[in-house]
């Protein structure tokens, strides 16, 4: 009987140890078709990622080259400066989405998960941007209502004031007349007050005067008149007029009213206050530093 459990137990100590060989065998063949799988899709994966490199630098070229091409069609249509500008930036936007689009479907991402996630991007960068949302709705507010047109001379609300050189999609960029670039926002320029200076061709120009109480208004007003009627920048008609606006604590305060063309604004104004200032002294007419008299009594 003991011969009997002997003999099992060696047995089953044989079978165990013939065993093992099978075992590490399976394990190293597993193991091996792992490797070979993971290095199949590496070098699949591998090749993926070359492709969309390619495809993403190729892509923003091509995008560059067909934004230009598109914004030279716009310009040889003669469309207004500000569309083609806007029109433009609109398109290489796109162009360059399709590209990143084109890119992440050729790693080998789904086409239903990049629309998925664009769906959630949009839904969060437009809570996110609301703002900027509202500046793309207040360029093509003024694409289509065109307050303002590219070369225009405008005055925002807050007292910016310069000539308009690009409308973009989300910001209008003017140059001040310092040569200052400021950019601002088309949500705020299509919602708040905005005076175009360059819709008329004629302005009129307001200048004041204030002369010595004592000095006679009729001099004072036939020099001026002269002045004006001399420049010939001054517009005869409507004709340039001097009154009388107020009578001050110190001096009798005249208005200058005449009429010029908007690019002859600001040099004629200068040319103007400068004679006046030379002028008008040479005639006994006295421009008075401000005055106060004291009454004392006893």
């Amino acid at each position: 009987m003991e011969n009997n459990v002997v003999d099992g137990v060696v047995g089953n100590a044989v079978g165990a140890i013939q065993a093992v060989p099978e075992k590490v065998q399976a394990s190293a063949d597993a193991l091996k078709d792992l490797i070979s799988s993971l290095s199949g899709m590496a070098v699949d994966f591998g090749l993926k990622l070359i492709a969309a490199i390619v495809v993403l630098v190729g892509g923003l070229w091509i995008a560059k080259r067909l934004a230009r091409s598109f914004r030279r069609i716009l310009e040889r249509r003669k469309l207004e400066p500000s569309l083609v500008s806007f029109l433009s930036s609109f398109m290489n936007i796109v162009l360059r989405i399709m590209v990143v689009i084109i890119t992440l479907a050729t790693v080998g991402v789904q086409m239903t998960s990049i629309v998925a996630v664009l769906g959630a991007a949009s839904l969060a960068i437009g809570m996110a941007l609301s703002g900027t949302m509202q500046n793309f709705a207040g360029g093509i507010v003024i694409m289509f209502l065109k307050p303002f047109k590219v070369g225009d001379v405008i005055t925002t609300a807050d007292g910016k004031t310069g000539i308009v050189k690009k409308i973009m999609i989300f910001t209008t960029e003017i140059h001040t007349f310092d040569n200052q670039a400021v950019l601002l926002p088309n949500g705020a320029l299509s919602n708040a007050q905005i005076t175009n200076l360059s819709v008329n061709d004629t302005r009129r120009t307001d200048i004041t005067v204030g002369i010595s109480y004592g000095d006679s208004f009729d001099v004072a007003r036939r020099e001026i008149l002269a002045i004006l009627d001399a420049d010939d920048r001054v517009l005869k008609t409507p004709g340039a007029v001097v009154v009388i606006d107020a009578l001050g604590d110190s001096s009798v305060v005249l208005i200058v009213r005449y009429w010029t063309t908007v690019a002859d604004l600001l040099d004629c104004r200068a040319d103007i206050l400068e004679r006046i200032y030379k002028t008008l002294p040479k005639k006994k007419i006295h421009f008075p530093f401000p005055q106060m008299d004291v009454h004392v009594s006893k």
